[in-house]
């Protein structure tokens, strides 16, 4: 193709512009017919999917009987679950964590249906539940296995765990009383153990109603104790609690409440899910933010090293918290 192509510029007198420009589209001929018999398609290199992110708060609808209800409308300081469940509808979520305290009131099921449902059961098909002792209230928690069904564990647990990304995460009952202790050596404990050796995951995050450390001294409970001594043993990263009206970040600590920023505990207290506010009180050593009037949720984006955190506050309100962390 090249010497035909050559022969014709000698034989016949073309305008130079012309000559070069026959000549370009010989020698890419001679290119494309070079390389069509070798050539391969190149792989494309795959995408790696986006972190999952969670959505997580406790203490959220009011009893349909409280006069701050107001037919779910709620009032300044209160029955703001509709407000916090405008985040979660809109959020774009892979999972929200329930924190506790669902639904208050002893109405049975028809408490939920007229208060939590409308709001936060709008993800209720991505939603996994934790008991407080609120749910207990309520026909001795018959209301809230009703409403959730099996995303709730056995009735007559409330614990499971399930993977979410990169991470496990384990759901326990802290309300202790009603399913034989949190001590070591109880069910439950027991269970926590065997969870923990059949998940060995690089990232792991814990969920319970009542925090073993807050700056609210009569609103904690000592006897999870043993929740923190397992999950310190198997380098757990975080634990999300409820149960205080408030929100607190603690830097991450041991079991005692020494910090410990190499193998310690991040723990959330976000009791923030619309019912009310409680006040918070002398912070202890290791807190690190506090805010007890304003609702909301804490976000959490699930890397596989690490996790990114960020408070996100219902109808604009002016508090946030952000920050970032990394697994042990």
């Amino acid at each position: 193709m090249l010497r035909r192509a050559r022969r014709g510029l000698r034989h016949r007198r073309l305008p130079v512009a012309t000559a070069v420009v026959l000549l370009v589209a010989a020698l890419a001929g001679v290119g494309l017919a070079i390389g069509a018999g070798r050539s391969s398609p190149v792989p494309a290199t795959p995408t790696r999917p986006p972190p999952p992110t969670l959505a997580a708060a406790g203490d959220i609808a009011c009893d349909p009987k409280d006069p701050r209800f107001d037919h779910g409308n709620g009032r300044a300081r209160a029955c703001h679950m509709r407000q916090t469940s405008d985040l979660l509808a809109r959020g774009g979520f892979s999972a929200v964590l329930a924190l506790g305290d669902l639904q208050y009131g002893h109405g049975g099921i028809a408490d939920y249906q007229a208060s939590y449902a409308p709001t936060w059961g709008r993800v209720q098909a991505i939603t996994h539940p934790a008991l407080g002792d609120g749910d207990y209230d309520n026909q001795h928690a018959a209301a809230y296995f009703g409403y959730f069904a099996a995303a709730a564990g056995q009735p007559d647990q409330g614990w499971y765990s399930f993977d979410l990304g990169a991470w496990h995460v384990i759901v326990l009952n802290s309300n202790c009383a009603h399913v034989g202790g949190c001590q070591p050596g109880s069910p439950q404990e027991r269970w926590l153990k065997a969870d923990l050796a059949a998940h060995p995951a690089k990232c792991i995050l814990a969920v319970w109603h009542h925090p073993l450390f807050g700056s609210n001294a009569v609103r904690v409970n000592p006897t999870t104790l043993a929740f923190w001594q397992d999950l310190y043993a198997s380098g757990a990263d975080l634990a999300l609690n409820g149960n205080n009206h408030f929100y607190e970040r603690f830097a991450p600590q041991d079991p005692s409440g020494k910090p410990d920023p190499i193998r310690g505990i991040r723990e959330f207290i976000v009791g923030t899910g619309g019912r009310d506010h409680q006040p918070l009180q002398t912070p202890l050593a290791n807190s690190q933010a506090r805010n007890d009037t304003t609702f909301g949720v804490l976000k959490l984006t699930l890397r596989p090293d690490g996790y990114d955190w960020a408070f996100l506050s219902g109808a604009g309100a002016g508090f946030t918290d952000t920050g970032t962390g990394t697994c042990h």
